[in-house]
């Protein structure tokens, strides 16, 4: 009677649309959930405040007789700092392939907040000569390193905890909580530049912005230390998976495999980081907009995005993740030029450029982490998501602020228009032909 009762509970533990096998209470989901997003909200501050802040990086730490090479330098670090999120994806993503989501998400953390901290106390320039430079690429290099972990396996950690049917909704949450870090960054910048004089800020005003960082990530090490580690990886753990054959329909190659990721991660990457975080800093420096108001317009964009995230990881898992991300893509090459277009040194132009800009993003990021998860097998998931997103990140996404700015600098802002349309047409022809994920078994 008992071997009956428990075939029965295992047979509901594999069929129920809950999740994949697992044996968490909402309870305990909820309370995951709650630690990898808050870890999420400081990556993401910790990741943008620089961005925020490059102007006064390029004055601090680079020769200040040209601004704009200054500038370009500080973005060249900014680029540079992506060299190492692949091999932090592949560091940290075979860790959590072994020794757990949860464990390797704590040490991650530890690493960013320790970064943000050296960013704040790093000598200037003025004071230090070229080594202020080099230390600040060594601090951006660490912050990579860890960046490239701690991004790939928050996806997959939460895919692993959610509802299966609900793993869009879910996971939309991870980028809510991008959103916030951003906001974060953004309002922070914007404070201290509402407080302070610009030669105090250009002092040591933007000190405080990074400090903040390293001291919140106490309190998120904290939070995750109390999660709990996904069943997922604990079958995968205790070779009980399932066999791969038994999945439905015809197995995807792992070359299919790589270059969907690849695809997908370029063309949102180029616009995430066009729109996302360097919009304030594209306004300043390309259009003369001032910087608290360019600060205060950016928090405000950013706002109106997090209302359509969940909306539209609900969406994705009624409709199917193709759907949402061809739209995506369909819309950047129909709406990339003219929203570019708005942009001049009116903050409302920046308000309502980025508003677009972000609605855009929110329709193809709401489901982005349960896509990749549900991409990527589960033997080699943390590993592959974390080096797949983080070499696209960094090839693309770390790229872009330098080649928009300096495309703008000789006159031929068009060309990376031009590149942002591509990227995302062939994005759209790769999607268009994948095979729909929503709802699938992740221990397979």
């Amino acid at each position: 009677m008992s071997d009956t009762v428990a075939n029965a509970r295992l047979i509901d533990a594999e069929e129920s649309p809950l999740s994949d096998g697992c044996s968490l209470t909402m309870a305990q989901r909820r309370q995951s959930l709650k630690a990898a997003a808050a870890g999420n909200v400081l990556e993401w501050y910790d990741w943008t405040i620089y961005s925020t802040l490059s102007i006064y990086l390029a004055a601090n730490f680079f020769e200040k007789a040209d601004p704009t090479s200054a500038l370009l330098s500080t973005l060249a670090i900014f680029a540079g700092g992506f060299v190492a999120r692949p091999l932090g994806g592949w560091f940290f993503g075979r860790i959590a392939d072994r020794r757990g989501r949860k464990f390797t998400l704590v040490v991650t953390m530890t690493l960013l907040a320790l970064a943000s901290l050296g960013i704040a106390l790093l000598p200037t320039y003025e004071t230090a000569g070229a080594f202020a430079s080099f230390a600040l690429l060594v601090m951006r290099i660490l912050q990579g390193f860890a960046h490239g972990g701690e991004s790939g396996v928050s996806y997959v950690y939460v895919a692993e905890i959610a509802p299966r049917d609900r793993r869009g909704l879910w996971t939309s949450s991870v980028y809510v909580s991008v959103i916030l870090g951003i906001m974060i960054a953004t309002a922070v910048a914007a404070g201290l530049t509402s407080i302070f004089t610009a030669d105090v800020m250009n002092e040591w005003g933007w000190r405080i912005g990074f400090g903040a960082g390293s001291v919140l990530g106490l309190y998120v090490m904290y939070l995750r230390k109390s999660a709990h580690e996904t069943e997922v990886f604990n079958a995968a753990d205790a070779g009980k998976l399932p066999p791969a054959s038994d999945a439905p329909g015809k197995p995807v190659s792992i070359g299919r495999i790589i270059m969907t990721v690849m695809v997908i991660n370029a063309a949102m990457n180029v616009w995430y980081y066009t729109w996302v975080a360097f919009a304030p800093a594209m306004a300043i420096t390309q259009h003369g907009m001032n910087p608290n108001s360019a600060f205060l317009s950016s928090l405000g964009a950013q706002a109106c995005m997090i209302a359509f995230l969940p909306v539209f990881g609900w969406v994705s898992d009624k409709l199917g993740r193709r759907i949402n991300s061809m739209t995506f893509a369909a819309l950047v090459v129909l709406c990339g030029l003219p929203i570019q277009a708005l942009l001049s040194s009116e903050p409302s132009s920046l308000f309502i450029a980025q508003s677009l800009g972000l609605f855009i993003y929110a329709i193809g990021v709401g489901h982005y982490p349960a896509l990749m998860a549900e991409l990527v097998p589960a033997r080699m998931r943390g590993m592959g998501v974390s080096v797949m997103t983080s070499l696209a990140a960094g090839l693309f996404g770390g790229t872009a602020p330098y080649l928009n700015s300096w495309f703008h600098s000789i006159g031929e802002a068009w060309v990376f228009s031009a590149y942002v349309m591509a990227l995302n047409v062939i994005m759209f022809v790769v999607v268009f032909f994948m095979r729909e994920t929503k709802g699938i078994d992740l221990r397979r």
